[in-house]
């Protein structure tokens, strides 16, 4: 029997699904999403390819999984910011906040560039329901505070939160704090300001 390095037999695979999902963000965060091959992770956490195959077997099952892994760790990030804001302004910036935080952190960059790659029906199916999934807390916080549309208008703030995200430059923190707060304006004030 090979050598485990946990308790259980299925701790001992989830920990290494665990590395395996990390080494492969690290890959595309530091090479882009065509140095991901099934070869290169199995390098990258030294393990012989029909170990690998245990996992994965084929790119495509990787990619799936490294996409599907994330997204779920980030709507959690994403509710647990809401849940602990009071107010309706309060939970919009906790939310408009921790995704910047999310986007602008290096991880999402690769897992947007892996989501781009060819996956199977099902894998893009999980995804789309986990992006939505994203979503969520502002829609329910837009619900609460009877905006209408919620689900529209939670769409069009995260596409100016993706937007306000290529105009944060890392050290320019007057900068990217005005960035931030004309974005909070639009999203907050915004809602109750309709053109006449």
């Amino acid at each position: 029997m090979p050598r485990i390095s946990a308790d259980t037999v299925a701790e001992h695979r989830a920990n290494r699904l665990r590395a395996l999902l990390d080494a492969g963000r690290e890959i595309v965060a530091s090479e882009g999403a065509e140095a991901l091959t099934l070869a290169a992770l199995a390098r990258r956490v030294g393990l012989s390819r029909p170990s690998l195959y245990e996992y994965f077997r084929s790119r495509e099952e990787l990619v799936a999984a490294i996409v599907s892994d994330a997204l779920p760790e980030w709507a959690d990030k994403l509710d647990d910011a809401v849940s602990n804001a009071a107010t309706v302004p309060e939970k919009i910036e906790a939310y408009v906040r921790t995704e910047l935080a999310i986007i602008t952190d290096g991880s999402h960059g690769a897992v947007v560039a892996l989501s781009a790659h060819a996956l199977p029906d099902a894998a893009r199916e999980q995804i789309r329901a986990e992006h939505e999934r994203l979503l969520a807390p502002l829609v329910s916080v837009f619900k609460t505070a009877g905006v209408q549309r919620a689900q529209l208008r939670a769409m069009l703030v995260h596409a100016m939160v993706e937007a306000s995200s290529r105009m944060i430059t890392p050290g320019r923190t007057e900068h990217n704090e005005a960035v931030i707060q004309t974005l909070l304006d639009q999203a907050v004030h915004g809602l109750h300001q309709p053109l006449s």
